[in-house]
C-alpha cells in the first residue's frame, strides 16, 4: 500500500562524478544542494554573489561576466555605515567602500572562471516577484533593508521570465558551450509575498521554464525538487519551524533523489567512504587515550589518505 504520490524521475545522461566541476546558482535551495555535494567532497562552487532569488538577478550577473564588467563606486551605496550593491546579496556587504568593490569584482572573476571550468551548472529559481528601485527603475537582486517606499514591487510576466531564461542559457553557453545545465525550482514558499501571490509566482516560473525546456529538449534537464516537496512530502513535519523552508529530513530526501538521477553509480562507493570519514571526524570518544580509539584514528587516517591519493582536491580539514 502506498501512502504518497511519487513524482516520476526522468533519466539523465550526462551524470556527475568526482571529476565533474559543479556550479550552483540561485535561491537558498541552490545552496542546500551545493552543501550536500560539498559534504560528499564533490568539486562544487555556489553563488559567488550570494543567494539570488529571481531570474533577472541571475541574468544580470551573467551579463557582467560575459562583458567583463568592472564594479566601481557608482555600483555601491552606504546605509548605516555598511556598503552594499543592489546586484549582490548582503553576504558581500563591507564596512569600507573599497573593500565592497574589491569583493564584487573578485566574485565576478570567480563566477566567470567557475562557469568556464564547469562540467555542470545547476540553476534554481525561487520567485517571479521582484523589487524595482524607483530612482533608477532598475530591478534589484536585494533591497538591503532600504525603506520599502523606495521600491515598486512587481510580478514578472510569463514573457519576461521566458525571455530571461533564454538569455541566461545563451550567456552561460557563451562562457562555456559544453557545460551541462540542470534546472530546478526552489521548493521554498515565498509566503511574505502572500499565499496567492506565491502560487502566481511559482506558476509563472514553472510555465515559462517548461516552455523553454520544450524549445531545447536535448540541451537542458529539469529536476523536480519543487514537485517532490509539494507532492511526495506534503506534510509540515518536513518543514523548518518557519513552515516555509524544507528541513534537514526533506533536504536529505531530495538529495537522495538527486543522487539517483544525476550522479554516476561509480561514485556511490566513494560517497560511502567519504560519508564514513565525515562521521569519523565528528566522532567524540569517551576515552581519547584508549588503544581502541588509537586504532580507530589509524583507520580513519588511512581512509583519508586513500581518498586524497585518488582525489587530491578533497579537503577534510
Amino acid at each position: 500500500m502506498e501512502f504518497l504520490t511519487k513524482v516520476p524521475l526522468k533519466s539523465y545522461q550526462a551524470k556527475i562524478n568526482y571529476h565533474s566541476k559543479i556550479v550552483s546558482l540561485g535561491s537558498c535551495f541552490a545552496v542546500n544542494m551545493a552543501q550536500k555535494f560539498k559534504e560528499f567532497q564533490f568539486q562544487v562552487r555556489a553563488n559567488p554573489f550570494g543567494i539570488l532569488f529571481h531570474p533577472i538577478a541571475i541574468e544580470r550577473i551573467l551579463e557582467y561576466a560575459v562583458s567583463d564588467y568592472v564594479f566601481t563606486e557608482k555600483d555601491v551605496f552606504c546605509i548605516d555605515g555598511v556598503w552594499s550593491c543592489f546586484d549582490a546579496h548582503s553576504d558581500l556587504n563591507q564596512l569600507e567602500q573599497s573593500d565592497c568593490i574589491d569583493h564584487l569584482n573578485a566574485a565576478l572573476a570567480n563566477l566567470k572562471f567557475d562557469i568556464q571550468e564547469a562540467s555542470h551548472l545547476m540553476l534554481t529559481f525561487g520567485t517571479a516577484w521582484v523589487y524595482q528601485f524607483k530612482e533608477t527603475a532598475t530591478v534589484v537582486a536585494n533591497c538591503h533593508k532600504l525603506p520599502q517606499q523606495q521600491f515598486d514591487k512587481k510580478l514578472l510576466s510569463y514573457e519576461e521570465v521566458l525571455n530571461s531564461y533564454r538569455r541566461i542559457a545563451g550567456l552561460i553557453k557563451e562562457l562555456n558551450p559544453k557545460v551541462e545545465i540542470i534546472y530546478t525550482l526552489s521548493p521554498v514558499r515565498h509566503i511574505k509575498d502572500g499565499f496567492v501571490e506565491n502560487q502566481r509566482s511559482k506558476s509563472i516560473l514553472t510555465a515559462a521554464l517548461h516552455q523553454f525546456l520544450e524549445e531545447h529538449p536535448k540541451q537542458h534537464f529539469y529536476f523536480p525538487s519543487y514537485e517532490i516537496l509539494m507532492d511526495e512530502l506534503r506534510d509540515y513535519r518536513f518543514y523548518e519551524s518557519d513552515m516555509l523552508h524544507p528541513n534537514s529530513i526533506a533536504i536529505q530526501y531530495i538529495w537522495e533523489k538527486w543522487t539517483q538521477v544525476v550522479v554516476e553509480e561509480v561514485a556511490y562507493p566513494i560517497m560511502k567512504k567519504v560519508d564514513e570519514v565525515q562521521k569519523g571526524l565528528h566522532h567524540r570518544s569517551f576515552n581519547p587515550a584508549s588503544e581502541k580509539h588509537g586504532i580507530f584514528l589509524d583507520k580513519l587516517v588511512s581512509k583519508i589518505d586513500d581518498l586524497l591519493d585518488q582525489f587530491p582536491f578533497m579537503n577534510f580539514r
